[in-house]
């Protein structure tokens, strides 16, 4: 829950701890290795679990899973077809513009991110 300010603020004022919140919760949201293959399996589409289920190799409980959390967080939508659900993307030029910027970031960072002591692949094992 973003929380209001007691002080009147400017239209162009930013609350920059709100949009910090809301910023980290999109970023846990996405923080999954899964739920980006994901994302980037729903760019190229509509796809259905059992889709997903055998281009992934993941079990489909979780990708029912991660689907819920990205369905949660407002990146994916569905609608059913036939006796399962079809998954799509609530904002595909959204998602791939900030696929793009992230490419963009990690490569100019080159390997610190993935050498990261706190966040890194080491520490992820």
């Amino acid at each position: 829950m973003i929380e209001k300010s007691a002080a009147p603020v400017d239209a162009h004022e930013v609350d920059e701890a709100a949009a910090g919140r809301a910023a980290a919760c999109l970023f846990r949201g996405m923080g999954d290795p899964s739920r980006v293959a994901i994302l980037r399996h729903l760019l190229l589409g509509e796809h259905n679990v059992a889709e997903l289920t055998a281009h992934l190799g993941l079990a489909q409980s979780t990708v029912s899973k991660h689907l819920a959390c990205l369905r949660d967080c407002g990146l994916a939508e569905s609608h059913p077809s036939g006796r399962s659900s079809v998954f799509s993307l609530a904002h595909p030029q959204a998602v791939l513009k900030l696929f793009a910027a992230a490419e963009e970031l990690l490569a100019a960072t080159g390997d610190a991110v993935a050498l990261c002591p706190t966040y890194g692949e080491e520490a992820n094992r």
